[in-house]
Parts: C-alpha cells; sequence; structure tokens
C-alpha cells in the first residue's frame, strides 16, 4: 500500500495554484474540471511520479470552522520536507511568502512555518544530519 494523493483545503483553487506553483515550485499534473471546482493536482518537481497534492475546495461547512481553528491554534495543515530550510526560507521570503514560524531547531528536525495566502498554515521541515 502507498499514498498516491493526499489533499489540503484553499479557499480559491486559482489562487492556490498559483501560490503552489510560482512561489512554492510545485508542479500541475491533473486539471480537469468537477462540476463548480477542478481536480487540480500538483507533484514536487523533483518527484514528478510521486505523491500528488490536490488543491480540495473548502467548501463543505464543517472545512472552514476546521482551518480556522488550526490557524488560530498555530497548527499547521500538512509539512513539506525541504532539503535546507535556510535556504528555502530565504528564497520564499523574497517572494514575499509570510512565515508565523521563523526556522528553529525541533528535536530532530529544523521547522519553520508560512501562510499559504489559501486559509492554511503549511510546515517546512529539514531532516538534522545525524552526528
Amino acid at each position: 500500500m502507498r499514498i498516491w494523493i493526499t489533499s489540503i483545503f484553499v479557499d480559491d483553487q486559482a489562487k492556490a495554484l498559483e501560490f503552489y506553483t510560482q512561489k512554492l515550485g510545485f508542479v500541475l499534473k491533473i486539471d480537469v474540471p468537477a462540476g463548480e471546482a477542478r481536480w487540480l493536482t500538483l507533484v514536487s518537481k523533483e518527484q514528478p511520479a510521486g505523491t500528488e497534492l490536490l488543491l480540495e475546495p473548502d467548501g463543505h461547512p464543517a472545512v472552514k470552522p476546521f482551518k480556522r481553528g488550526l490557524v488560530a491554534d498555530g497548527i499547521p495543515a500538512t509539512s513539506f520536507q525541504v532539503d535546507d530550510l535556510d535556504a528555502e526560507y530565504d528564497r520564499l521570503a523574497s517572494c514575499g511568502v509570510t512565515f508565523t514560524i521563523d526556522p528553529m531547531d525541533a528535536g530532530p528536525v529544523r521547522i519553520a512555518v508560512f501562510d499559504d495566502t489559501c486559509g492554511n498554515l503549511i510546515q517546512l521541515i529539514e531532516m538534522k544530519k545525524a552526528a
């Protein structure tokens, strides 16, 4: 069994597509109409055949309060792994991405958290090298 797709709820699919591709560097994989929304998936440019990220509309009545609660408590909706957190932080900050937590050590990892402009906090994680 493998993870094929995971999703993140977004308040605007077009805005999310722009942010996740133009700022974060993900690549569009699938974009097809799905009723009033789209089946819109992205992949990492480093792993084009890897796990897909679905930009899921947040229209269900339970989703918006859930997202607001996570953001209010500072809880990221998901995490993305990077090889060099400081370099990625600098790159994203120079693109105007707003961080709520600057890079910091957290046990065996370094983390940072940013606002995806679509109603979510996203955590970046760099695994520390073993000593």
